[in-house]
């Protein structure tokens, strides 16, 4: 099979016939073999009822339905599990994403090597409230993980097959595919500018609060990326810096003191300085950073897939 086309949705009963007929015109027109997987993330306004009818009208179209809403990552992770296509492509349902992008992505895993391929909406029809922390947030996410993106939270992307069965979508996480699939080992990552049109049915599903929580998940995803087997190299490395620091400034208040009381000079209690309990609270928590890493350290090494890794070929063994 040449293509999967996975849709998370939910809440899209409107959009849903026009989408797949959409797909299946691209797809006949190019003569590709495929499936599309519509995955209802608990959707209470009928949208399971209209899956079925279009899989009763085209076999090519699949149905999987969550007891509830579990968010998008699930019901990519769900549908990456399923695809049987050389190609997998991710879209969203509401027709901002334009399934007329299918066949140069195609091409450009197929024909040029690509990985992954995300699509860049540098024409975006959403306000202002959306595209300006937008472009914040994806300079950050550039920034921190190396990843030359202009638009990680594109929902139409392309995948080898190989990559979406070799990587785990949790959480909020599917903001981050592409640094996923790079820690696994993919990193020939590329970018195409893909139409985005205004939204024709429904209401968006997502709110301010999901810059808030892309940061955070930024935060999480940098931090599991390079030092998720490794944390005492982050933890311990801080903690000694501020130990060391906090106990050469509380040396230099001693060894003052020290000195005015060697030479006669009237000298305060050290407990007097405020720079002694700068000093002390620095020792401590550069102490409790140091076990934060210690800690880290022994359950990563107990953890079971410590030593999962990708391998990419084996000859003769």
């Amino acid at each position: 099979m040449d293509i999967s086309v996975i849709v998370p949705l939910y809440n899209e009963n409107e959009s849903l016939p026009e989408l797949v007929a959409w797909i299946d015109r691209v797809m006949t027109r190019s003569n590709f073999s495929y499936e599309v997987i519509l995955v209802d993330d608990g959707s209470t306004d009928g949208s399971w009822q209209v899956i079925n009818h279009l899989s009763e009208k085209n076999n090519k179209i699949k149905g999987i339905k969550f007891r509830r809403n579990y968010g998008k990552s699930a019901a990519l992770h769900t549908g990456f599990g399923e695809a049987k296509g050389d190609v997998v492509i991710t879209m969203d349902a509401d027709l901002q994403d334009s399934p007329d992008e299918i066949p140069e992505l195609y091409r450009m895993i197929q024909s040029e090597g690509f990985d992954l391929v995300s699509g860049w909406k540098k024409k975006r029809y959403d306000p202002i409230t959306k595209t300006i922390p937008s472009k914040l947030y994806n300079r950050t996410a550039r920034a921190l993980t190396g990843i030359k993106l202009h638009d990680f939270n594109c929902g139409l992307k392309a995948y080898k097959n190989e990559v979406v069965k070799n990587i785990e979508v949790y959480g909020e996480m599917h903001r981050y595919i592409p640094v996923i699939a790079k820690k696994a080992g993919y990193n020939k990552i590329g970018e195409k500018v893909v139409n985005h049109q205004e939204r024709k049915y429904g209401v968006t599903k997502f709110g301010l609060d999901r810059f808030i929580k892309g940061y955070l998940d930024l935060l999480s995803i940098t931090f599991i990326t390079k030092f998720g087997q490794r944390p005492m190299h982050l933890f311990g490395t801080l903690g000694t810096l501020m130990f060391i620091v906090g106990f050469l400034s509380t040396a230099w208040l001693g060894a003052k003191k020290i000195y005015f009381i060697s030479n006669g000079i009237p000298a305060d209690l050290v407990t007097k300085s405020p720079y002694f309990y700068l000093a002390l609270t620095s020792m401590i928590i550069g102490t409790q950073l140091f076990i934060a890493g210690f800690l880290g350290e022994l359950i990563s090494r107990n953890s079971s897939d410590r030593n999962n890794y990708q391998i990419a070929e084996k000859i003769n063994v």
